[in-house]
Formats: structure tokens, C-alpha cells, sequence
């Protein structure tokens, strides 16, 4: 079955500028910020591509030049789309991206995700593609409960559903996503909740100490793979 993967990285970077502006820090966009060896948005990039998805499409919009211009690698399987306007939610960036792949199923990935592993995203995609009926299933990295779930208060990103079902949902939206995967399941459709491997891959970059965080457990250990409590 055909999968692509769409890396979300067009946000306003609000949150992160306010802490960096505080601190007389250097503003940079999240995204490029340094990370293993390269940046954020490049770490999350080559997770994705470690996988078996047909292609990779990352959605630019505010900051596009800044995060264009630090990208050093060279991705033959990844292509860029921009926001047209810019000043948009997280659901028209994923729309976006949605309508520049043909895939019958996607992976959906935030780009300031560089912790979530390959082997998680690989376990949310096969969840879906093994559920009884993957056209009517989402396949999310868990917040609070694992397996079938009775809610989906408090999801997000990463998930990976049926690409033309995700498509009628976020037409005529403009906003978040939990309250549009929380519509997604009020009409039915199997949540799974799938566990993290080590606690790093719940940590959302929306702020500076979350990024001085991780940068002090990555330093502490340099395969933090089998971390279980922090």
C-alpha cells in the first residue's frame, strides 16, 4: 500500500521567539536550531526518511527562506510546498501537503519532532495498515492511554490515516488539530494510541527550556533510545 509522509514546518515560531527575546538570545526559528549534528527540522526529515514511505513532502510557510537556507543536506526523496498566504493553522499547512502527494495513506509529522524515533513512526504506520478496516482507523503517538482509545482529548501529531478522509476533514478548517481528530472520532473512526519508546518523544520544542532540556539529556547520553524516566 502506498504511504507518504508530511513534515509540517510553518509555523510562527511565537512561543520560542517570546523565550529567545527574554533571554537577549539569538532569534532563530525553532526548526533550525542545533540538534545531533544538524538541525531540528533535518533530524525529524531523516527519521521520516528511515522509513518505507513512498515520499516525503515538508510544508514551509512563515520563515521559509530561514529554514530553506539552513537545510545543508541534499533529499532526493522530499519535496517542498509553501503556504500561499503564509498566516494559516497547522490544518491548512497539512492540507497543503496532502494535496501535493496521491498516496492512499499518510504519515503526519510536525517538524520540531526530531525525538520521535523511526521505530515509533514505523509502529504507527503498520497499526494502521494491520487494522481490520485502515480506511476508517488513525494510528496516533499516545498522550495519556494506549491500544483502542476512548478519546481523543489531548491528541496531536505524529498520526497516519486514510489521505482522502483526512482531506474532508480539514477542508474549511484553519486551526489546530485536536479538535478536528476530535471530530474525526466522534464520527466513528478506531483511535489507537501508540507507546512512545522513551519519554523524549512526548516532549513538544514549543519552548526554549524544552530545546535547553533536551539538549541536556542528549548530552547525558548519546543513545537515549532506552530512556524510560527522566
Amino acid at each position: 500500500m502506498s504511504i507518504s509522509a508530511i513534515v509540517t514546518a510553518a509555523g510562527r515560531n511565537s512561543r520560542m521567539q517570546k523565550d529567545q527575546k527574554e533571554n537577549n538570545l539569538e532569534i532563530k526559528n525553532k526548526l533550525i536550531l542545533p540538534f545531533n549534528n544538524s538541525t531540528v527540522i533535518e533530524n525529524t526529515i531523516d527519521n521520516v526518511l528511515s522509513l518505507n514511505v513512498d515520499e516525503c513532502i515538508v510544508v514551509v510557510g512563515h520563515y521559509k527562506d530561514e529554514i530553506m537556507e539552513a537545510i545543508s543536506k541534499d533529499y532526493d526523496n522530499v519535496k517542498f510546498v509553501a503556504n500561499n498566504p503564509v498566516d494559516v493553522g497547522l490544518s491548512v499547512s497539512l492540507l497543503n501537503g496532502l494535496q501535493n502527494t496521491g498516496s492512499k495513506y499518510v504519515l503526519c509529522v510536525t517538524g520540531d519532532q526530531p525525538t520521535v524515533l523511526p521505530e515509533t513512526l514505523e509502529n504507527i504506520i503498520q497499526t494502521l495498515l494491520n487494522a481490520n478496516d485502515p480506511d476508517n482507523t488513525v494510528s496516533i503517538l499516545r498522550r495519556r492511554k494506549t491500544g483502542l482509545l476512548d478519546t481523543a482529548e489531548g491528541l496531536g501529531m505524529p498520526f497516519a490515516m486514510n489521505r482522502e478522509n483526512l482531506i474532508s476533514y480539514l477542508e474549511n478548517e484553519n486551526g489546530n488539530m485536536n479538535p478536528i481528530l476530535r471530530k474525526i472520532f466522534s464520527n466513528g473512526f478506531e483511535f489507537w494510541g501508540i507507546e512512545e519508546k522513551n519519554e523524549l518523544e512526548l516532549l513538544n520544542i514549543n519552548h526554549y527550556k524544552d530545546y535547553e532540556y533536551l539538549l541536556k539529556i542528549k548530552s547525558q547520553q548519546s543513545d537515549y533510545t532506552d530512556i524510560k524516566k527522566l
